[in-house]
């Protein structure tokens, strides 16, 4: 388990059934690489949508091993089989977390593809709820690229923080700098009025952290959040050469899927997770 390697948060995705649960979930859609149905074969495509089924119904596939014949498996061969598994809710992660564990939550929704999930202020409602009645508010960040969800969960729950994810590149961009008009990622908010500066932005959001696409990061906007009091979390940073390379620069954290590559960096730095 990651906790066993010494990681002080876990990091993870959310989703919505038909019935209104939270369930833990990296995609909106099921995902034929990862999920078998009932009848124990693979899914030909993804789909159906979380949001269509109900929880009893999304119960029903197993997520426990990766198709060996899908991409998924080559980028990830070191992934063990546990036959069986279900989509686990939220709350039945909070009770299977190590006391002090820290969680970084992603609300995963499109401003693009608003059928596909629940809208973003009822989402945030949802996993409010949860996190306050797993006690877990001062042990939790929600953490978004559609920052509409952040701006409600601050307005309903002050006391937890949130972190606002952003990318720029060729094939995902929720900054859009080109457009010269608002990012319909980024809650309402005007990059122009900001100077350009995503850490100003993502200070004006209301967000403790920022959460930069990690090729995305520099010197110079490390430096600009921190001095804004912001924490900067690159993602998701797997080579070891960019984590040493990263924290180098001075951030405060960073979401990889490879813990104990990040641990024996750390080592090797005499640093310890925090």
């Amino acid at each position: 388990m990651a906790q066993d390697l010494g990681v002080t948060t876990l990091e993870t995705d959310l989703a919505v059934t038909r019935d209104g649960i939270v369930v833990i979930s990296h995609d909106p859609l099921l995902n034929p690489d990862l999920t078998r149905g009932p009848d124990g074969q693979w899914l030909a495509a993804a789909g159906p949508a979380i949001r269509t089924l109900s929880l009893d119904e999304l119960k029903r596939y197993d997520i426990g091993r990766v198709n060996p014949a899908s991409k998924y498996a080559q980028q990830f061969p070191e992934q063990k089989p546990v036959d069986g598994q279900r989509f686990p809710t939220l709350a039945e992660f909070f009770t299977q977390a190590a006391p002090g564990v820290r969680f970084n939550i992603e609300m995963k929704t499109d401003p693009a593809k608003p059928d596909l999930t629940l809208d973003p202020a009822a989402f945030a409602r949802l996993a409010v709820a949860d996190i306050r009645t797993a006690k877990a508010e001062a042990r939790s960040t929600l953490q978004s690229f559609d920052w509409r969800g952040l701006i409600e969960a601050r307005k309903l729950a002050p006391e937890i923080a949130t972190a606002c994810l952003t990318i720029e590149s060729t094939n995902f961009d929720t900054v859009q700098r080109a457009s010269g008009r608002p990012s319909p990622w980024l809650g309402g908010l005007d990059l122009t009025t900001q100077g350009g500066s995503l850490p100003r932005l993502a200070k004006a959001a209301g967000c403790a952290t920022w959460s930069p696409f990690w090729r995305n990061v520099t010197a110079e906007n490390v430096k600009e959040a921190q001095a804004l009091g912001l924490k900067v979390v690159p993602w998701t940073v797997n080579a070891p050469a960019e984590m040493a390379r990263l924290i180098d620069l001075g951030i405060d954290g960073l979401i990889t899927d490879y813990p104990d590559r990040g641990a024996q960096i750390l080592g090797a730095k005499g640093l310890k997770a925090r």
